[in-house]
């Protein structure tokens, strides 16, 4: 029995072992507040290459101080953020799977309290060190502090902060990287017109919101060498009338391919609160295959996605190339293999010490 789930996927140089991955979750937990990962971070994701993942996409990493959702959140400024990653890395790859790593700028969203076990919700008081918000316009995300505008210099200094985190980022020996342009964060703000009020040369049509994310693109693709694959996350809808939706997002996705990316990761909202968002099982499996008919690019399904049969269904009849699981993953880090056992796959990649739960 041919089972699509676990098929090799095969990104540029990057063969991945099964279309299994993990995505980016904030874990909120640089503690230290100084963007360094911890042994959290390590036991964290080590778990998921253990249980057998094809590929891990580590949480949204700032590329700068100001591009952190909170405090708490992962960096990749400077070389000792570097350093702290590397064993992680090579943790991943010493139980078979591939790592990635997702580059982000929180914009309008950035300065605010984590997740959780903090002193406080939304934006951050002055007293919990509070920084300046930046966005492609002054429109607050609601209940958050107004942004500043960013100016020329300012979108200069946004393009060579990916650039620098994406040369750290290979440097620490990640297989793939994946660019945040979702979720409301910023680059998103750019694409939506909810957020993107501009008249220069970033703002207006479609082609002037997805400026910036496609100089980041042809930037980061300078960067780093030729067989390392670029990933983009997208919104593909702010799930409400006026803001970005799936037929604009596909044409994103088009260029997106022409500038040399080699998937999208397909989710969706995020640049509004409240929105009509009709959240059930495999609930934006639609708009990643909306999107991956209209870009010609390989896409991952996320959402919702949780049960073996399920995530086979998804692959096999062609809807995504990739199923990223969030919330099973950390339900049950062994996923993969349960799924294997599921499906009676011949789950030959599992962890030596873990194959006998395969019998």
């Amino acid at each position: 029995m041919t089972h699509t789930l676990f098929e090799p996927l095969t990104l540029r140089d990057l063969t991945v072992r099964n279309r299994i991955w993990v995505p980016p979750m904030c874990m909120y937990s640089a503690r230290a507040e100084d963007g360094i990962a911890t042994p959290f971070h390590l036991m964290h994701y080590g778990s998921f290459a253990r249980g057998g993942a094809g590929a891990i996409i580590l949480e949204a990493t700032a590329v700068a101080p100001e591009a952190r959702i909170s405090p708490r959140d992962l960096g990749l400024w400077d070389d000792a953020q570097r350093d702290a990653l590397v064993p992680i890395v090579q943790l991943a790859h010493e139980h078979g799977a591939a790592i990635g790593i997702q580059l982000a700028h929180a914009g309008r969203k950035a300065s605010t309290y984590p997740g959780f076990d903090a002193a406080g919700e939304g934006s951050l008081a002055p007293q919990d060190g509070a920084w300046r918000t930046l966005a492609p316009s002054p429109i607050p995300f609601p209940g958050l502090e107004t942004p500043q505008q960013l100016d020329a210099e300012g979108i200069e200094a946004v393009v060579e902060a990916f650039v620098s985190a994406a040369r750290r980022a290979a440097q620490a020996g990640f297989d793939l990287i994946e660019l945040h342009a979702a979720h409301g964060y910023l680059l998103h703000e750019f694409l939506s017109p909810l957020s993107n009020a501009r008249t220069d040369e970033y703002g207006g049509d479609l082609a002037g919101r997805a400026r910036l994310l496609l100089r980041i693109v042809d930037a980061v693709r300078a960067e780093i060498h030729e067989g390392m694959p670029l990933l983009v996350r997208l919104s593909a809808t702010d799930w409400v009338e006026g803001g970005l939706d799936v037929e604009e997002v596909g044409q994103v996705g088009a260029w997106l391919a022409a500038h040399g990316v080699d998937l999208l990761d397909v989710s969706s909202g995020g640049n509004i609160h409240p929105a009509p968002i009709p959240v059930g099982p495999g609930y934006q499996v639609p708009l990643a295959s909306a999107v991956r008919a209209a870009s010609g690019l390989p896409v991952a399904a996320v959402g919702m996605i949780d049960e073996p049969f399920q995530a086979e269904q998804v692959i096999a009849t062609g809807l995504a190339d990739v199923v990223l699981l969030g919330r099973e993953m950390l339900r049950d880090q062994n996923f993969p293999i349960r799924a294997a056992r599921a499906l009676r796959f011949d789950g030959h990649y599992i962890t030596p010490q873990y194959a006998r739960a395969h019998r």
